[in-house]
């Protein structure tokens, strides 16, 4: 019997109460999806970046009924608990962060993340009062589903050119205070600062995968104090670069040895 919403849920949620750190693979359709269940990875998550490649778009171009759209692929696709990348919540206000948890549950996940700047990758962030306010309305609205949805914050600091680490945990210390169950700085440089951010802060820490040269294993992010390990688009990019591999061979070489690859 396919599991419920609910289990789904709790199963979500108590993996990040295990005694060792998770990866969350990062699908970019069904099928995907699926391959990876298979693999045994224990949930998934989508990411905005490769759900808008597939359409042949940026990240940050799809619109909210599109990313629940795919979202809702993804969950039908498997029996395991999916959280989604719900970029900053598809507005600037926080009854739109609201609104957006209550249609992804509707959508059939169970936990999301909301980001705390313009969906626009050159736009500004949020103050922090502005943001935490954003998370808090967000809380509100996935403490009133009816299953534990798990609520990831995200920073988005380092990835806009904020290098600042003290600023960086204030907010995140500020969004675990709005109701916050993860925290998320995408793109933080060293262990040293993934140490910094586990320490701080007593919700669980994801760290994504991804950036070359801060893609850590997954011994180190866990001894770090990381409870959760996201993969955004790097499986995309590496199924994308074995397609662009094979494609070039045949179109330079004319032949098709990598029918032969594993």
């Amino acid at each position: 019997m396919p599991l419920s919403q609910h289990d789904k849920a709790v199963r979500f949620r108590q993996l990040h109460e295990g005694p060792d750190a998770f990866v969350f693979p990062n699908p970019w359709d069904a099928g995907s999806a699926r391959a990876l269940a298979k693999l045994g990875f224990q949930a998934l998550a989508t990411s905005s970046g490769a759900s808008a490649a597939v359409l042949g778009r940026r990240d940050g171009e799809l619109s909210r009924d599109e990313a629940l759209a795919h979202a809702r692929a993804i969950v039908a696709a498997t029996d395991l608990p999916v959280a989604a990348d719900l970029e900053n919540g598809f507005g600037d206000a926080p009854e739109d962060a609201a609104l957006t948890i209550r249609l992804a549950a509707e959508a059939g996940v169970v936990g999301g993340s909301i980001e705390d700047a313009s969906i626009e990758k050159a736009g500004p962030r949020y103050d922090i009062g502005q943001a935490a306010e954003r998370i808090a309305a967000a809380a509100e609205a996935a403490r009133a589903l009816p299953f534990p949805f798990t609520l990831t914050a995200r920073t988005e600091n380092y990835l806009r050119g904020h290098d600042d680490l003290d600023d960086t945990i204030k907010r995140l210390q500020a969004f675990e205070q709005a109701g916050a169950d993860v925290l998320f700085a995408p793109g933080l440089p060293s262990l040293d600062a993934v140490r910094a951010i586990c320490a701080a802060v007593n919700k669980p820490v994801n760290y994504m995968i991804g950036i070359p040269g801060r893609s850590f294993s997954v011994a180190e992010l866990q001894a770090a104090g990381v409870r959760r390990i996201s993969l955004a688009t790097s499986l995309y990019r590496a199924a994308m670069a074995g397609l662009m591999q094979a494609a070039r061979e045949i179109k330079e070489q004319g032949t098709f040895s990598y029918v032969d690859r594993p």
